[in-house]
């Protein structure tokens, strides 16, 4: 019997994990011949379901998200069109609460929710067996989990980007994310992640392994014992972590301040500095603490920083997401600007309509506009995301836009005022600028912020900003 594992990825640089750990589970249980197939959301659809057909599977696994899930939904009705004795089984996060929306469709023959280690060899053996398929498959958590490998292998391509997962579940509850519909947290010991963690060192590709867990130190002594591993010249990666700024200790700090630049990343969700709104939402955490420990990390030079605000939030005007983005500005390295999803199975969406927010229906079910935020608020933020990826987490401005801030009040009123005047005096959206027009444009605007003897020096270092990071001829400035 072939299998097919199907995951579509935001970009090349991405990779799935999920469908090489139900690889890993169904070959464990000798469950036929199975085979994974990664195609990204960029790649026309016709040759992705070219792909699909030809592997001419009994089985067809699709890993669905909210961010691929009509993608996937598109493929597994023409896959079903073309290859109609073909068993099309869904799982992943989106299909995992609130099943009843994809088990009536015609062209699926199960839906697992949950873990699917398990669930995913059941299914295997009734369709070997002849059996009937249930509609749907409640997964259980996985009791191998916490001795379970890597899942990559050396020999296969590998992405830029892998994933590895040396905990499941969180000990928080944000109201907006889905670990809170679990309780608990089962995590690998420092050892076997550090042994599994070197096991990457035999693949040959420089690459960033990012470490899923919803909060790696939630643990402080084994992350403590896991980083101080990782200390070792034999780790050569980059180190991506989640982590909860609150629950790192002197020793910590200590630890971080030791390692080479750029071989550690750590990933901070601040989400605001609003009390209210901290409180609405499960987050416990003190922001000034946060925002101190995501300071003093920055400083040290060699750990990249990476601080995440949600827009949309419940009680959070502009006033106020203009002072949680102010505090967060020159906290981090990379400030990510997202905006509120509601998502199916977390409190947020349960009770969104008595906090008085208002969201799209279809996925990435994201906020269209709240009590405190109206449409029209929440779409300049979105070209003020744009613009904070264009001009700071780039990279591509790092002099200029430097050398412009730290002479401004309000990082916000930049972002805000740049935004106003790219739209109603250049006449044109954030997105349909050229990188060498931006370039233009914010020589134009950031010369009437500041002072005339500090305007040549800030075209001077856009000037090599451009030179730095551009191939092309540069603007006259």
């Amino acid at each position: 019997m072939n299998i097919t594992l199907f995951a579509l990825n935001g970009s090349y640089a991405h990779s799935n994990l999920a469908i090489r750990t139900l690889r890993d589970a169904l070959q464990e249980a000798g469950l036929g011949s199975v085979s994974l197939l990664e195609a990204t959301l960029r790649d026309r659809s016709t040759e992705v379901l070219a792909k699909l057909v030809a592997e001419r599977s009994e089985i067809y696994g699709f890993s669905c998200y909210i961010w691929n899930i009509r993608e996937m939904l598109a493929l597994a009705e023409d896959l079903h069109t073309v290859c109609p004795k073909a068993r099309i089984v869904l799982g992943g996060p989106e299909v995992s609460f609130a099943p009843e929306r994809f088990t009536t469709l015609p062209f699926v023959d199960t839906v697992i929710t949950g873990e699917g280690e398990e669930a995913i060899v059941r299914v295997a053996r009734a369709v070997m067996a002849g059996e009937e398929l249930p509609r749907l498959v409640a997964g259980a958590p996985d009791p191998r989990f916490t001795e379970s490998g890597i899942h990559y292998r050396p020999e296969e391509p590998t992405a830029p980007l892998v994933y590895y997962e040396s905990s499941r579940g969180c000990p928080f509850t944000c109201a907006f994310c889905l670990s809170s519909a679990a309780r608990g947290v089962r995590a690998k010991s420092a050892e076997l992640t550090l042994a599994q963690l070197r096991q990457f060192e035999s693949f040959s590709a420089p690459f960033t392994v990012k470490l899923v867990d919803r909060t790696f130190n939630f643990d402080k002594e084994r992350a403590k014992k896991i980083w101080r591993g990782l200390l070792s010249s034999e780790y050569t990666k980059c180190y991506h972590f989640e982590v909860c700024a609150a629950l790192l200790d002197e020793e910590s700090f200590d630890i971080l301040a030791r390692f080479p630049a750029g071989k550690v990343r750590l990933e901070i969700g601040l989400q605001s500095t609003n009390e209210r709104t901290l409180a609405a939402i499960g987050r416990h955490t003190d922001a000034k603490a946060v925002l101190a420990a995501a300071r003093r990390l920055t400083a040290l030079g060699n750990v990249h920083v990476h601080l995440d605000l949600i827009a949309g939030l419940p009680h959070e005007d502009m006033a106020s997401f203009r002072c949680s983005f102010d505090a967060a500005y020159f906290a981090c390295h990379v400030l990510q600007l997202g905006f509120l999803k509601l998502l199916h199975g977390t409190a947020l969406r349960e009770h969104a309509k008595s906090l008085g927010i208002r969201f799209s229906q279809t996925p990435p079910y994201t906020v269209l506009e709240t009590d405190c935020l109206s449409f029209e608020e929440l779409s300049c933020l979105q070209e003020i995301a744009e613009l904070l990826e264009r001009l700071r987490d780039r990279g591509r401005f790092a002099l200029s836009l430097d050398f412009l801030l730290k002479r401004l009040p309000s990082p916000f009123d930049f972002y805000y005022g740049f935004a106003d005047y790219l739209r109603s005096v250049v006449g044109k959206e954030v997105q349909r600028i050229s990188q060498r027009d931006l370039f233009t444009h914010l020589a134009k605007y950031g010369e009437g912020l500041i002072c005339p003897a500090d305007g040549a020096t800030f075209k001077e270092l856009l000037r090599q900003d451009f030179a730095t990071f551009e191939v092309r001829k540069p603007p006259i400035l």
